[in-house]
């Protein structure tokens, strides 16, 4: 199992990160390591809320909102056959700034556990890859 942890401050209001985060469906305009998504329950986005992903390299995969406090926490947690695990962040105001903890949890299941010695090195770069993403979507302007 690898789990990786990251901590970011991003210049920007604790609701406007929260909520950029858990618009999965959003994703697309500003995480390079999904080229479309879209929110598969009905209501407003919450505990339970489900989206498919494309993820690159992984294709479709269903992800699901857990752990879900407003402006404080969230958890998307990926349902595939081959791994589990999920990513977790963790919101804090900081005056105007926000700082979320990070941790991507990556457990390969079957087969697939081959690949563990691998599996820090690839979560190392996507978690670095999607944070330094999120905050230039939310500081560009």
């Amino acid at each position: 199992m690898a789990v990786i942890k990251r901590t970011q401050v991003i210049d920007k209001p604790v609701e406007q990160v929260f909520e950029t985060v858990v618009d999965v469906e959003n994703f697309p305009k500003w995480n390079p390591t999904t080229p479309s998504a879209r929110k598969l329950s009905l209501g407003q986005i919450e505990e339970g809320t489900q989206f498919e992903l494309l993820i690159r390299g992984f294709g479709k995969v269903l992800q699901e909102l857990r752990e879900f406090e407003k402006n404080k926490r969230v958890r998307i947690v990926p349902s595939m056959s081959l791994m589990s695990g999920g990513h977790r962040f963790v919101f804090t105001a900081q005056g105007a700034s926000t700082r979320i903890d990070h941790e991507l949890e990556m457990t390969p299941k079957g087969w697939f556990k081959i690949f563990s010695p691998l599996m820090g090195m690839m979560g190392k770069k996507n978690l670095r890859d999607t944070a330094n993403a999120l905050q230039r979507y939310l500081e560009r302007t």
